[in-house]
């Protein structure tokens, strides 16, 4: 059950990063250069938006494992 809980919260804080903070964050990123090429820019955008939800998706996880650490279940009883 721990594992389900985590992987909620690792998709809805995932979706949260998506819509609110991975746009703005990769514009900021890719004009803090200046490229020659304009599929450098584009690339560099492109990995930031990516980090970032990377990013949203891990601080999920952890919040839904932390908050599913009652649900756990010790190994040791299923013996």
């Amino acid at each position: 059950m721990r594992y389900v809980i985590a992987m909620g919260f690792a998709i809805v804080t995932t979706v949260l990063a998506m819509k609110f903070l991975s746009g703005p964050v990769s514009n900021w990123l890719s004009l803090q250069q200046y490229y020659e090429s304009s599929d450098t820019a584009e690339t560099v955008n492109q990995m930031g938006f990516m980090a970032t939800n990377l990013f949203g998706l891990i601080v999920g996880w952890t919040i839904g494992w932390a908050v599913g650490a009652p649900f756990a279940q010790d190994s040791d009883d299923d013996v």
